[in-house]
This record gives structure tokens, sequence and C-alpha cells, in this order.
């Protein structure tokens, strides 16, 4: 990726608003209520093993990414859920019914991040 230059940093656009993620956050929150209503579940964080196969559905994309990173990355099975649950938030803020390369990819990048502070 080339660097940007001066000028294109000075000039990007402004990023999203508080209010506007404070909308996508609260639409996110109603959506896993509704999602878990009657189990007892008020948050992805929440899900057991039954409910990440249930809520979780990957596209056939996000699917060959996660095998990929589950071989090179050696995440745990712990990992691997916590990764699922990320990117079912990460999905949820971006109104998407199912898990794209795009979520999954975010919520491995987290989880590398939080590795790497660890072993530090």
């Amino acid at each position: 990726v080339p660097r940007l230059t001066r000028e294109e940093l000075l000039k990007a656009p402004p990023g999203e608003s508080s209010k506007e993620i404070r909308k996508r956050v609260a639409r996110a929150r109603t959506l896993q209520v509704k999602r878990f209503e009657g189990l007892g579940i008020n948050c992805n964080a929440q899900m057991g093993t039954k409910e990440v196969k249930r809520f979780c559905s990957l596209s056939s994309s996000a699917e060959r990414l996660l095998e990929k990173a589950l071989d090179e990355l050696s995440f745990s099975a712990r990992a691997f859920s916590k990764i699922i649950k990320v990117s079912r938030t990460i999905a949820d803020l971006a109104d998407s019914k199912e898990i794209e390369v795009e979520h999954l990819a975010e919520a491995i990048q987290y989880r590398s991040l939080e590795r790497s502070f660890y072993l530090v």
C-alpha cells in the first residue's frame, strides 16, 4: 500500500460522528436482544457453542479465511469462539445477516493484537 502524502492525510474526510456510531450500536444491541429472546442471553458475548452454530453463519469466503487463520495462527478453541462472537458483533454493526470476510478479518486482527500485547 503506498504511503499517504501529508496533503492526503490533512484532507482526509471526517470519520463517522459519535451520534451515528451510537445509532449503529443501539441498532446492533436491539438486534441481539431480539435474536436471543427467550434464550436467557442478552448479547453475542454470552453465546455458547449451540448458539454460535445457530446464529453465526459465515459466507463461503469467510469460512475459507477462518480455515486459513486456524491453520496458520494456531488459535485455541477458546480463541476461535471469541473470534466468531466478535465477528458476529461486527456483522451486526454493519447490519449484515451473515458474517463476511471483512467482519472475520477485523475480529482476527483484534485477536492478533491482543496476543501480541500478552506476549510482551
